[in-house]
């Protein structure tokens, strides 16, 4: 591979401006957000009470994770053959 000096960065005042207005901007879309997930948690917090009243099934984080990525694990086979083939200790 070959080797370079390193580049020099100047940071200029329009850059500065930029990054402040977008930080604002971001955290005036964050404070919005939270605020309507807080009305929705209310809404929520009601929906899953009824579903356990239900008897819902309740799946694990790991489960909800492996279902809406695909992934469907195969059971672990028992025993120590399982683990060195045909090695028996």
């Amino acid at each position: 591979m070959l080797r370079r000096k390193p580049t020099r960065l100047e940071l200029k005042l329009d850059d500065i401006e930029e990054f402040e207005s977008v930080r604002k901007d971001l955290e005036s879309r964050k404070k919005q957000r939270e605020d309507v997930e807080g009305v929705a948690a209310g809404e929520e917090a009601a929906a899953a009470a009824a579903a356990i009243a239900l008897g819902a099934d309740h799946k694990s984080r790991e489960q909800i994770i492996n279902d809406r990525i695909g992934y469907k694990p195969q059971p672990k086979a028992g025993g120590r053959a399982a683990h060195f083939g045909t090695f028996e200790f």
